[in-house]
């Protein structure tokens, strides 16, 4: 079983979203907003976290929390991070795999919503067996 921290403001995604995981055999977290994320992780480092991008404070929020993680955390550097979100319904910038990289957008996975609870499942099994 492993510890899934979803970060993440729509609240009614979230709780759907770890009942989904629970289910799976998943302990999960949710976290509302980008601002308490990090010391939450601090507390109880997460196996993966579950990120998205736009929040009400900041529409790159999640952007801006996956490269602290990445570069400012030294004990969060490796946690991987699956980005699920909406941002490309919004902003039709063409965010997806081939855009991640170490300097905008340093995470694991990228899947765009409304996410399929049973390929959200797949892509979070992956992500926990690469880390291995």
């Amino acid at each position: 079983m492993a510890y899934l921290l979803i970060v993440d403001d729509d609240e009614d995604f979230a709780a759907a979203a770890a009942k989904a995981l629970s289910h799976a055999g998943h302990e999960v977290g949710i976290r509302l907003e980008t601002g308490s994320a990090v010391s939450s992780m601090e507390r109880r480092r997460p196996d993966l976290l579950i990120l998205d991008v736009m929040f009400p404070e900041d529409a790159s929020a999640g952007f801006e929390l996956a490269r602290r993680i990445r570069h400012d955390c030294e004990h969060l550097k490796g946690l991987p991070i699956l980005m699920l979100t909406a941002v490309n319904v919004k902003f039709p910038l063409g965010f997806g795999l081939d855009t991640i990289d170490d300097t905008w957008m340093p995470v694991d996975d990228f899947v765009e919503k409304p996410v399929d609870l049973d390929v959200l499942n797949s892509r979070v099994s992956a992500l926990l067996s690469a880390k291995v």
